[in-house]
C-alpha cells in the first residue's frame, strides 16, 4: 500500500476510533485528540485534572478501542520500584524466576504519579525512554506499541512529590482537563446513572498501530516548518536573543531539544489525521501548547501576577 493510501486509511480509522471513544466519553474532544496524537506519534501523555473528570475511564476506553493490553498502577507513597517492574523469586527448583510487574503491558495508566517518591517515579524512566527495563542486571524488552499515560491532580499538594523536570520532559504532551459544559455534564449524568453500558469495539491490532507510527515518521516535512518549530522552542529560553518579552520577564527555564522533536512528530500526526500529506506551520501551532506547557518553568513573578503558561506560549507564534 502506498503512503498516500495509508494516510487515507488512517483518517478513516481515526474517525471511527473517535466515534467509538465517544460512546463512553462525552465531550473532552481536545483531550481525546491529544492522547491519540500522542499514541500515533509514539509518545507518552500526562493528564492533569481534578478528580471525577473521567481520566481513568478515558484511558481505559481508548485502550479498548485500540485493541491494546491495558494495566493501571495506582501510585501511593509506599509503592516500591519492584511493585511496578516485577521481581525475582526462588522457584521450587531453587532457581531465580522473574515475575513480571504491571509495567509489561501496551498501555500503562500511571494513576496519580505525583503521589509516589522519586525512587519509584524513576522506575518508569527507562521504560518510557528505552521501551525496556533492567531488573537484577537482566534486560527485558517491553512489547510494542508502548505508552505511559499518567494522571496528576493539580489541587492537592499534601503528600505529593512533584515530578522532576527530566521526567516531565519524557512526556510528549501535558494535557489539561477542564470541567464539562452544563450540557455535557447533563449528558454525563444521564449516561452514567442508567443501566445502559455501551460496548467498545477494538478497531486496531498492535501491528497496525506500529505500522501507522512508522508511516508518521516517513511523512516529509518542509525545511521552513522544521525551522519554525526549532525557532519557536528557542524563543522559550529566556537567555536566547529571540526570546519574547513575556518569556524574558516570566520564565526561568525554557524547553530543550526534545520539545522540537516532539513538535514535528506531533505536527506530522496532526496533519495525517486531517488528511494532509505533509505538516505546515498551522499544524505545529495546533500542537504547541500541549507540548511546551510542561517544559517551561515560570518564575515567582509570573505566579504573583497570574500570568498563565498558555498566554506565554501564544506570544511565541
Amino acid at each position: 500500500m502506498s503512503d498516500v493510501a495509508a494516510i487515507n486509511q488512517l483518517v478513516k480509522k481515526y474517525n471511527s476510533l473517535r466515534q467509538e471513544v465517544a460512546k463512553v466519553i462525552i465531550g473532552q474532544d481536545d483531550v481525546v485528540n491529544q492522547i491519540l496524537i500522542s499514541v500515533f506519534s509514539g509518545g507518552h501523555a500526562l493528564l492533569v485534572g481534578v478528580p471525577g473528570l473521567a481520566k481513568t475511564l478515558m484511558v481505559n476506553t481508548i485502550s479498548k478501542a485500540l485493541g491494546l493490553d491495558f494495566k493501571r498502577i495506582q501510585f501511593t507513597p509506599d509503592l516500591m520500584p519492584s511493585d511496578i517492574l516485577g521481581s525475582e523469586i526462588l522457584d521450587e527448583t531453587r532457581n531465580f524466576k522473574f515475575i513480571k510487574g504491571p509495567i509489561f503491558s501496551n498501555i500503562i495508566l500511571a494513576d496519580e504519579i505525583n503521589r509516589t517518591p522519586p525512587k519509584t517515579q524513576a522506575a518508569l524512566l527507562e521504560a518510557m525512554q528505552e521501551r525496556s527495563v533492567t531488573v537484577a542486571g537482566n534486560h527485558y524488552k517491553l512489547d510494542l506499541p508502548y505508552f505511559v499515560l499518567a494522571t496528576q491532580n493539580p489541587i492537592e499538594q499534601e503528600g505529593t512529590y512533584p515530578l522532576p523536570e527530566a521526567q516531565l520532559d519524557r512526556f510528549m504532551f501535558s494535557i489539561n482537563l477542564e470541567y464539562p459544559t452544563f450540557q455535557e455534564e447533563v449528558d454525563v449524568v444521564k449516561a452514567t446513572t442508567s443501566n445502559n453500558k455501551p460496548t467498545v469495539n477494538a478497531l486496531f491490532t498492535a501491528q497496525e498501530i506500529i505500522d501507522f507510527q512508522e508511516l508518521i515518521r516517513r511523512i516529509p516535512v518542509a525545511d521552513n516548518v522544521i525551522e519554525y518549530a526549532v525557532r519557536m522552542v528557542g524563543k522559550t529560553r529566556p537567555l536566547s536573543t529571540e526570546a519574547s518579552e513575556l518569556v524574558k520577564q516570566y520564565i526561568d527555564w525554557g524547553a530543550g531539544p526534545r520539545a522540537s522533536q516532539n513538535l514535528i512528530l506531533a505536527a506530522k500526526t496532526h496533519a495525517a489525521i486531517n488528511g494532509k500529506f505533509s505538516p505546515d506551520i498551522e499544524n505545529v501551532q495546533a500542537v504547541a501548547t500541549g507540548i511546551l506547557r510542561h517544559r517551561m518553568i515560570k518564575n515567582y513573578k509570573a505566579e504573583a501576577e497570574g500570568v498563565t503558561i498558555e498566554k506565554i506560549i501564544e506570544s511565541l507564534y
